[in-house]
This record gives structure tokens, sequence and C-alpha cells, in this order.
């Protein structure tokens, strides 16, 4: 930020992709993740924490001694190119926080706008798998795991104290551990722990737990996308006010999980009606469709409309991204009409304010 070129851009970016969702008309916007790099796959996401922490060195291909079980593809396929591809830094010394600044990023953020602005940050979980150990400090990537997650609550406490009421946590690996090995292994259970020391403290805001089944350049890195194992773990053993699940990719495949607890659920839940996995625009009676599915189970005061994921990450365009988000909240303003609540006034559907007006035929 101490040169004055990217300083300007990136406030302008902030101010661009701000404007496009106050436009679009959804009621939470986001920071779009621009202090990330241009990483092919969106490496960025997690690699943004462990290149500014202690104790990592490096940029380094992952042996295929530690590579994880999930994250095996065959050679000629996409995903084998970008997990073979992606490079890391090695855990060289003890692992400790240094500034993220992400509270000065929700600042610079959050002073562009009078919506709320939620912040969301990838689960320091994510980021063992992947890391090397290469010192005598650690006896596991275990003890890692642990001391990332303690670094990541350091950061999430001090954007909480800039006044940042809505915090994300974006994919703890609960579901992929609970697929594997089952819900009750060790392994689960420790990653349950990490993932409740790392939002520990943030009682007084809104925290939300974002899941899917993986978005580096749009793909799903796991066949086996069942929430079943992990249904109750994130309801229950979680801490959090609110549940994010992929739906709209997986045609709401066991959203009737929900269904016994409808009306007392234990956390809101955030379902995906825009798939970021395809570049077809749902239109907006698509949409109602799938809220009205989804009513079936969660009781409308406990649900809250979303995407199944972010559009980045080497994702699909711009246009593409922004009418995908204008169709959720035009979808949902059907719903708020049918169930005879208020409803938003989106710039993006106001007939008057269209980039291009047709004239009218003139009367002969």
């Amino acid at each position: 930020m101490m040169d004055v070129r990217f300083r300007e851009k990136f406030q302008d970016a902030l101010a661009v992709v701000l404007s496009d969702q106050e436009r679009a008309g959804i009621d939470i916007l986001t920071h779009g993740d621009l202090h990330c790099d241009d990483d092919m796959a969106g490496r960025s996401w997690h690699h943004y924490p462990i290149q500014r922490w202690a104790g990592f060195e490096g940029d380094y291909l992952q042996s295929e001694q530690t590579r994880s079980p999930w994250l095996r593809y065959p050679a000629g396929t996409l995903l084998n190119e970008i997990y073979t591809g992606w490079r890391w830094p090695r855990v060289v010394d003890k692992v400790e926080h240094r500034p993220l600044d992400y509270a000065k990023i929700w600042r610079m953020a959050q002073a562009k706008t009078a919506k709320p602005v939620k912040f969301g940050t990838c689960c320091s979980q994510v980021m063992g798998l992947f890391l090397d150990l290469h010192t005598p400090k650690y006896k596991d990537r275990h003890e890692v795991i642990w001391d990332m997650a303690v670094a990541m609550n350091k950061e999430l406490l001090a954007l909480r104290d800039a006044g940042c009421k809505c915090i994300q946590i974006e994919e703890p690996t609960l579901h992929f551990w609970a697929n594997t090995y089952g819900k009750a292994h060790d392994e689960v259970k420790l990653m349950i722990e990490a993932y409740n020391r790392e939002v520990q403290g943030l009682e007084d805001i809104e925290l939300w737990i974002h899941t899917c089944w993986g978005n580096p350049n749009m793909q799903r890195v796991i066949e086996n996308d069942s929430y079943r194992e992990s249904f109750q773990l994130y309801l229950e053993a979680c801490r959090g006010d609110v549940w994010t699940i992929e739906t709209k990719d997986r045609n709401l495949r066991e959203i009737e999980l929900f269904a016994p607890f409808k009306g007392r659920l234990s956390k809101k839940i955030a379902i995906g009606v825009v798939s970021h996995r395809t570049l077809q625009v749902e239109p907006a009676e698509e949409v109602a469709s799938t809220i009205r599915k989804a009513l079936a189970h969660i009781a409308p005061e406990q649900l809250i409309i979303s995407s199944d994921c972010g559009f980045g990450r080497q994702g699909c365009n711009r246009d593409i991204a922004f009418f995908k988000t204008a169709s959720i909240a035009q979808g949902t303003n059907i719903i708020r009409r049918e169930l005879g609540l208020p409803v938003t006034q989106p710039r993006a559907a106001d007939p008057a304010l269209q980039t291009d007006i047709v004239p009218k035929t003139p009367d002969r």
C-alpha cells in the first residue's frame, strides 16, 4: 500500500466490486478477495496467510508422501494440473502470527458502502493439507494446524475489534475427512477442535461457516460430495451462527436432512441457488423454484440465499458473475412477495437503468 499506483488500483477495485454487488441487489456484501494474488486456480486463497506468518520458507512442489488422499488425480486431468502445479512453503520453524491486515482491508471496503460487508478467509486447517515439515519443532502436521488456528484467531479478533460484525470461515475440512474416515475418526475430532480454537472469542459477531466441495478453477475436487457424515458436526459441534452449503450444483440433494429440525435449527442455513461451476446464468424464476424446495425443509426465518461458492479463483467471467448475483436478488424477491415480506429494489432490474434501452416503434 506504499506503492501509490497499487494503492489507487486496490481502492478502485474495492469500490467497483462493492458497487456491482449493490447494483445486483444483494443485502450483505463481500470485499471480493481482492487482496489475493492472481495465482493459478486461486492458490493465493490459502497462500496469503502462510506467505506472511512466521515459520514458513520457500516455494516448493509438495512431496508425493504428504499429498492428501482426495487430492490425487490422474495425468491429463485439470485437477492433476492444478494440484501438482501449486507450490508451497515448507514449515521450517514454529508457526506464529504476523499481521494479515484483514482489519485494514475490511475498513477500506466498509467505508465504501452503507451495507454490511462480510469478511471471508480460508480456514487455517485447509493449508495443513499441503505443507511439508522441515523442522524438529513439530512432530506432525497436527501441531502445525493447531498453531495456524491460534495465529488465525489473533487475526480474526483484530478484525472483530475493528468493527466487522460478519466473518466467514471458509472450508473447514470436516466434510472431506468425515467422508473419508467416518465422523468419529480422531482426524475429524482434531479438525473440530482446531476450528473451534480458530474462532474462539468471536461470540459477539455473526460467524459463518462456508462449505462446498472445491472451487479451484470452478472444479469439484471430490466425487463423494455427501453432507450426511458431517451434518451433525457442522450443526452442533462447530461454533457459529450460519452454515453455508453447496446445493444448486448438487440439485438440492440431501436438503431433506434439515426437515426434522425445521424451525428449531441451531444455526441459520445459507443455500446456494446459483452454481459457481456452470456458465449458464440461472433465471430469477429458477432461483425462486430452488428456494421453494428449500423452504419445504427449512423455515424462512432460518434460511439465507447465496451462491454455492465464489466466482473467482480463475473462475467465470465478470458479466456472468454479475448476472448470477443479480438473479439471486431477483429470485429472492419473488419468494418475498409470495411470503408477504418486503422486497428489495435492485438497480440491475430497473428498466430505466439498463445499459441500452430499445426505442419504441414509432406510430405510422
